[in-house]
């Protein structure tokens, strides 16, 4: 079974720059930093566009992992979606969206994901997991909206 949250996250940004923001491989590795994420394989730099896999090698709970995502939908600059097609979860999908209004640009992010970890999963999906990968996209999101700002 999965487990799903949502993040919504203010920006002054316009809204094409912060869609840009959002799939930029450098942008991206540069806000995980705290677990060493480097792009292996695939798209390694600039900008992931639809069809595109990208291979992330990163360090989470002490265990070096790799997963291998493709955008599968893109709707520039309002929407895209990327998909895990190989690695850790038995299931994960990111839906990012962009509105702008009067006062910037609103980014919300949708996760659905599932662990391997048979019936027993849920139970660490949703205490462990779910909390974890929250505090990555926020963490994700604040260097987006804030840090790269200020550059």
């Amino acid at each position: 079974m999965a487990v799903s949250f949502e993040c919504t996250t203010p920006s002054s940004l316009p809204k094409a720059q912060l869609f840009d923001l959002a799939r930029s491989i450098d942008a991206h590795k540069d806000s995980m930093a705290h677990s060493r994420e480097k792009a292996v394989a695939g798209v390694t730099s600039g900008l992931i566009s639809l069809g595109e896999e990208v291979t992330w090698r990163a360090w989470h709970f002490g265990l070096p992992l790799r997963m291998t995502s493709r955008i599968t939908q893109m709707e520039a600059p309002d929407s895209f979606v990327d998909e895990q097609v190989k690695g850790p979860f038995k299931s994960f999908r990111h839906i990012h969206e962009f509105s702008q209004d009067a006062k910037g640009t609103t980014m919300i992010d949708r996760i659905e994901f599932a662990a391997p970890f048979g019936p027993v999963g849920l139970l660490v999906e949703k205490l462990v997991l779910a909390r974890y990968m929250r505090k990555m996209i926020e963490t994700r999101n604040r260097h987006l909206t804030e840090e790269l700002t200020h550059r």
